[in-house]
């Protein structure tokens, strides 16, 4: 025999579904990190400041305190490793936009690509929360000139613009 409900025992369960249905949407349509960053703003100071302490101690003993990577980054080692790139104007970092720059450093270039790729750069999933990966972001494209945060926001645009558009 089925159990039969009255209106008012399903308010509160479709309120909460309704409710979380909107986070949801809110979330997605506003281009808000579930952990509460909207992305990689550089013009955000507190952001900027977040990222700078975690690049100090996750990131600047492989590509430098000043962003500046490491020697001869284009060219792999022995191993077939390549040294870790500039963060700054001078590397490439700029060339990607920033949900790309994020799946890097959470996933690891393998996970983009689909296959092993030689490298000592660590994956951060489980290691940083979301929100820091994207402080980080933000502190390094604080340190890039204005003209290259333009052609970068240019990149963040088109990757936003569906297929098609």
């Amino acid at each position: 025999m089925l159990a039969r409900f009255e209106p008012r025992q399903l308010l509160v369960p479709a309120t909460i579904a309704a409710a979380t249905i909107a986070a949801v949407v809110y979330l997605a349509a506003s281009g808000k990190d579930p952990g509460g960053v909207a992305g990689a703003d550089a013009g955000d100071a507190a952001l900027v400041a977040r990222g700078a302490t975690v690049y100090a101690g996750q990131c600047a003993s492989c590509h430098g305190a000043n962003l500046e990577g490491q020697p001869d980054w284009r060219q792999r080692q022995p191993d077939g490793k390549l040294p870790a790139p500039p963060h700054d104007a001078s590397g490439h970092t700029w060339h990607h936009d920033d949900r790309t720059l994020f799946d890097i450093t959470k996933y690891g270039v393998a996970a983009l690509v689909g296959q092993p790729v030689p490298t000592d750069m660590p994956v951060y999933d489980g290691v940083l929360p979301d929100a820091d990966i994207w402080a980080v972001l933000a502190y390094i494209k604080s340190r890039w000139p204005e003209p290259i945060r333009e052609r970068q926001a240019q990149l963040n645009a088109r990757a936003a613009t569906p297929a098609g558009s």
